[in-house]
């Protein structure tokens, strides 16, 4: 074995502790990186494999009703490849052995065979045969909730009128990846079902023989959207079309697209801090490492030992410990990103997660390592082989020989000799000591932007739904209703409160942009779904104008005072414009409001109300419900608590568990980033120690210059991570604003205190490690070394 080879082993042995250390951070930023882009990799793959094997649709429209011939016209329309007519029915539905209301969707498919458009992926049994009026099959996550397989019975109300209903299978669509409530934001499979019936069936028993009132689209290669969309529109205008939209309007893929553009966020911000802060510890730990076998390097050089062949052994040190934290980074990513895959397929529903670790993706990660420990590692061989064997065998020497400020200043007779050898020490080295501060205030930052993350959504769920919205039921109805419906509602069992709104769709256009939503017409001061402003305070709907969501009007670039025109897409379906006159600061949706009256007005109407909010007494519970079921006006009844609980679980199984394994990174970080420190400063401080203990100086004086320049170097470096972690959870808050949710950048006391706890306990912990190697410390062999 070459000389270097048994050196290498040597250095391997004597730093096993840095030496993992420094993997740890490696392990760290790599297993990142492999998380972020394999579960976007996974999710992205899987999506695009099952819309083109299923034929997902590309354009959507709802209508009131129109006859069957009208399909015709619309399969002439240039750009279209495949229509699907359907007839769409929202029904209420009664399961055996469960006593909550459920809310199901009723979609036609041709009699006994699959759709031309977002076919059925069979799951269990078959489809409804021919002639089979009774025979459904049921969203597999619905079945799955309640326990129901083919040949069960449940129980609907369509139009009206009760039906029992036989399972024949269940299925998955392409159409119904993310399933849930129009009203909702997540799944609630036990109160939620989609089902799919005959087409002959359906259209009879909703009222809609030789009629569709859906209709599916799919185009051409080339074809343009919109060109399509504004032709189905002027066909379906006088059929009562609420506007035809494209996929990015599609509940489930707006929602499946949201999640993939926050997993692109995550890709790319979070990797990008932890290798950034990988590479910037990994340069300074390795720089002083090399630097404090400036002696050894002298005597290779003094041997005969070329610096190509310096270069190389040192190269071959920091590769292994690079390969060893790339392994480690990419076991545990690769891992933890297939948990977390599996996690997404509770709340996406595939056929089957696409999971595969990329090639790239394993370069890249253990590139950017290598390349930043190499960048260390060449400096400071470069700095160590160039001096002259002679020179290099002598200890470095101080950088300035002057009296400094400590000497200058009263202070030096206030600190006994300890303090002022730490001070003077730390003086002396400006850059060494500031690089060395940075550090630990990078791994405080991470810990910071970890800890906001679990703190910020705890707060957005509680504003949410403590403060934003506080009823407990959300009725919406079949058709518009008169309002005299909430005198009928506040007289029901258990009953303590009523809100009534209107709820309108709309398109609303601000110049090129644009954006598909609902008007809420609701109380001049709603209590129960209150709208909040900048300070959570409570808002009053002026008699005239629209309030937006705040995130909604940065999106179509409008301010207070800017008028919006607005795409009534029901009723007269008339294009009209409206003052925006304030904005709402809601955490969850977007939105728009306006007093009911106006919105009624704008509608040419009367007093009309298409839902209401509820506040009910908890022990009558059994009772409303009952009483609501016989209401055939009444299409569906979500309950806010439950509603709470889905958004609790979604998020504590994706963005806080992706937090928790964030935190547990960033403390191993913070503990390497501190061990390595301290092992370092002892390293090249140990000749000195040994010195000052020979000269009389006491064990606890000696322990205690060199923990008291670590703690001195913490306590420095804290403010700074403060900064710092604010300002990775302020790029953080930017890069996850969505649609769906935005989580508040709101940093507790907490987050910074638990940060601040972790890296004080790192540097308690390296400290004792370092103390305890000090007083095994062999005085006379260090003091020997240059000899």
């Amino acid at each position: 074995m070459r000389t270097l080879n048994r050196k290498l082993l040597r250095d391997l042995a004597t730093l096993k502790g840095q030496a993992a250390a420094i993997a740890l951070v490696i392990a760290s930023g790599v297993m990142t990186l492999i998380i972020a882009v394999t579960t976007l990799d996974a999710l992205s793959l899987t999506q695009q494999r099952f819309y083109e094997d299923f034929h997902f649709a590309e354009v959507f429209a709802d209508l009131k009703r129109a006859p069957e011939s009208v399909a015709g016209r619309l399969r002439d329309i240039p750009g279209v490849n495949q229509v699907e007519t359907r007839v769409k029915a929202s029904v209420r539905l009664e399961v055996p052995g469960f006593d909550d209301p459920v809310r199901g969707l009723l979609l036609s498919i041709p009699e006994g065979r699959e759709p031309l458009l977002n076919q059925l992926y069979l799951r269990e049994g078959r489809l409804p045969e021919p002639g089979r009026a009774e025979e459904v099959v049921i969203s597999d996550a619905f079945a799955e909730a309640h326990g129901l397989r083919a040949g069960d019975h449940i129980e609907a109300i369509i139009r009206g009128r009760l039906s029992t209903l036989r399972v024949s299978g269940t299925v998955l669509s392409p159409e119904y990846v993310y399933q849930i409530a129009p009203t909702d934001l997540l799944p609630d499979y036990k109160r939620y079902g989609i089902l799919w019936m005959n087409r002959r069936a359906l259209a009879s028993a909703y009222g809609m023989e030789g009629a569709f009132n859906n209709v599916a689209v799919s185009l051409q290669s080339g074809a343009s959207e919109a060109e399509v969309i504004d032709h189905l529109d002027r066909i379906l205008a006088r059929y009562g079309g609420i506007g035809a939209h494209g996929r990015d309007d599609q509940h489930s893929h707006r929602f499946l697209h949201e999640e993939l553009k926050q997993l692109r966020a995550q890709a790319v911000i979070l990797p990008t801090i932890f290798l950034l802060v990988s590479a910037f510890l990994l340069n300074v730990v390795m720089s002083r490492i090399i630097r404090t076998q400036r002696e050894q390097v002298a005597v290779l050089k003094a041997f005969g030992y070329g610096n190509l062949d310096i270069a190389l052994h040192y190269g071959m040190l920091t590769g292994l410990i690079v390969l060893l934290g790339s392994a480690l980074g990419i076991g545990f990513g690769a891992w933890a990103a297939s948990g977390l895959a599996a996690i997404y397929t509770e709340y996406f529903r595939f056929p089957e997660m696409s999971f595969r670790l990329q090639g790239w993706v394993v370069l890249l990660a253990v590139a950017v390592a290598a390349g930043a420990a190499m960048l260390g590692t060449l400096r400071a061989v470069w700095g160590a082989v160039r001096l002259p064997p002679a020179e290099g065998m002598r200890p470095e020497p101080p950088a300035r020989f002057r009296r400094g400020w400590l000497e200058r200043s009263a202070l030096r007779h206030w600190l006994d000799q300890p303090a002022r050898i730490i001070l003077r020490n730390l003086a002396r080295h400006p850059l060494k000591s500031s690089l060395s501060v940075l550090g630990i205030a990078m791994s405080l930052g991470l810990l910071v932007m970890g800890a906001y993350q679990l703190n910020a959504v705890d707060h957005m769920i509680d504003t949410q739904y403590r403060k934003v919205m506080r009823m407990d039921l959300h009725l919406t109805f079949s058709d518009p209703t008169p309002v005299r419906v909430h005198s009928e509602l506040r007289h029901q069992p258990g009953v303590l409160a009523v809100e009534t709104y209107r709820s309108v769709p709309v398109r609303l256009l601000a110049g090129h942009r644009e954006y598909r939503t609902s008007i809420l017409g609701m109380d001049e001061q709603p209590y129960l779904r209150q709208l909040l402003d900048g300070r959570q305070r409570p808002q009053r709907l002026p008699p005239e104008g629209l309030l937006l969501t705040d995130y909604l009007a940065q999106d179509l670039g409008l301010r207070v005072g800017d008028a919006v025109r607005v795409e009534i897409q029901e009723g007269h379906r008339q294009t009209v414009t409206v003052p925006l006159v304030g904005l709402v600061d809601e955490p969850l949706g977007v939105g728009a409001y306006m007093q009911r009256p106006a919105l009624n007005r704008l509608m040419r109407e009367g007093p009309a109300v298409t839902g209401a909010w509820l506040m009910i007494d908890s022990g009558q519970e059994r009772a409303l419900f009952d009483r609501l079921w016989d209401l055939p006006g009444v299409a569906s009844i979500g309950m806010i608590s439950e509603a709470e609980r889905n958004i609790r679980e979604y998020m504590d199984d994706t963005i806080l568990m992706f937090a928790l394994v964030f935190v547990l990174l960033a403390t191993s970080i913070a503990f390497a980033v501190v061990y390595n420190n301290a092992r370092i400063a002892f390293a090249e401080r140990s000749r000195e120690l040994a010195t000052l203990q020979v000269l009389g100086y006491s064990r606890g004086e000696v322990s205690w210059i060199l923990v008291g320049e670590i703690l001195l170097l913490t306590l420095v470096a804290l403010p700074f991570g403060w900064l710092i972690g604010t300002g990775f959870a302020w790029a953080l808050n930017q890069a996850f604003s969505m649609d769906m949710f935005r989580v508040p950048l709101v940093i507790t006391p907490g987050a910074y205190g638990f940060a601040t706890a972790v890296v004080l306990t790192a540097s308690v912990a390296a400290a004792v490690l370092v103390v305890r190697r000090l007083h095994r410390l062999d005085k006379v062999a260090v003091l020997k070394a240059v000899e």
